[in-house]
């Protein structure tokens, strides 16, 4: 593995992610009818990874020494910095917010009908297919309000760039695009090139999203912004094939949802078109490429980047 030490990972993720609770609990849910945002708080809080908010966190970390253009240059460099890293906290938040929405809408009944997330009873089961679909449209919403504060110091711009990177993961060319195509693909056989379109945009322009949206709260050059891209697309697309072998070999206690769901239901996976040991060789390949990326991006200080992405390659859930 490429990426820092495990315990220096685990404190600075550790650190991030404090940030990062706080800052959800503080937004999600707060002046809501009650039944809501119960429902809000409830879909978001307790449980998950966080990879998504982590990544957006470490990508700005990575291009913070790389300034930022279009602002005066007479304003005060450290009251940039923290408005910069004010953003990067709300992006963080912002695309947990659109996962945990994505989430409870897949697992409702027109859709997954899954009845487990996060080792604990879905949205739908826990407050009724009105509320789950309710509390689903007010993350989504709640998202982009965090993105753009009333009061803050955050460029216009940035403000807007990290509106349109999550809009579009979010989309027909994103997630609801991909969820189309996996509905669509149910009992079906697809090749290769379908699958990885598929899983691309289903999960893997999320993931990729959160790191443009951390590399948005800066300026790097073209060269790194090429790099974070490559990184985020390989990134995002092991998770997957990580995701469709987990499915087969670990129980629902261990991934927090329902195990087997996959061939359960029919769909085409990595695993059920190459193989299990196939796909362990896809996502270490995949992996290789992600690292690759950052070394051609030229940042300096991507080791965080490097190692969430050996966390998504031995991760047991």
């Amino acid at each position: 593995m490429s990426g820092m030490p495990g315990q220096a990972l685990t404190d600075w993720s550790a650190a991030q992610l404090a940030r990062t609770e706080a800052a959800l609990s503080d937004w999600v849910g707060v002046g809501a009818p009650s039944d809501l945002g119960q429902a809000m708080r409830y879909a978001v809080q307790g449980g998950g990874k966080r990879l998504r908010p982590l990544l957006v966190l470490a990508a700005r970390e990575a291009v913070a020494g790389e300034g930022h253009s279009g602002v005066d240059a007479a304003r005060d460099e450290a009251a940039l910095r923290a408005a910069l890293d004010e953003a990067a906290l709300r992006a963080a938040c912002a695309v947990e917010l659109i996962h945990a929405y994505s989430l409870v809408h897949d697992d409702m009944p027109c859709m997954d009908n899954d009845v487990l997330r996060r080792g604990k009873p879905t949205v739908h089961v826990q407050f009724g297919e009105a509320g789950a679909l309710l509390a689903g449209d007010a993350l989504q919403a709640l998202a982009f309000e965090l993105l753009t504060p009333e009061r803050s110091d955050i460029p216009v711009a940035v403000q807007a760039q990290l509106c349109r990177l999550l809009a579009r993961a979010a989309g027909a060319a994103g997630m609801a695009g991909g969820q189309a195509i996996d509905l669509a693909s149910v009992g079906e056989q697809l090749d290769e090139a379908q699958l990885r379109h598929m899983h691309q945009l289903k999960t893997g322009v999320l993931l990729r999203a959160s790191v443009m949206m951390g590399a948005a709260c800066g300026t790097p050059g073209a060269a790194a912004l090429a790099g974070l891209a490559c990184y985020g697309n390989a990134l995002g697309l092991a998770f997957q094939v990580v995701d469709d072998i987990l499915d087969v070999t670990q129980d629902s206690a261990t991934l927090g949802k329902t195990a087997g769901k996959d061939a359960f239901h029919s769909k085409p996976t990595y695993v059920s078109l190459l193989g299990i040991e196939a796909a362990r060789q896809c996502a270490q390949n995949l992996h290789g490429e992600a690292l690759a990326g950052l070394a051609a991006s030229g940042l300096r200080n991507t080791e965080r980047l490097a190692a969430l992405a050996d966390m998504v390659l031995l991760r047991s859930n």
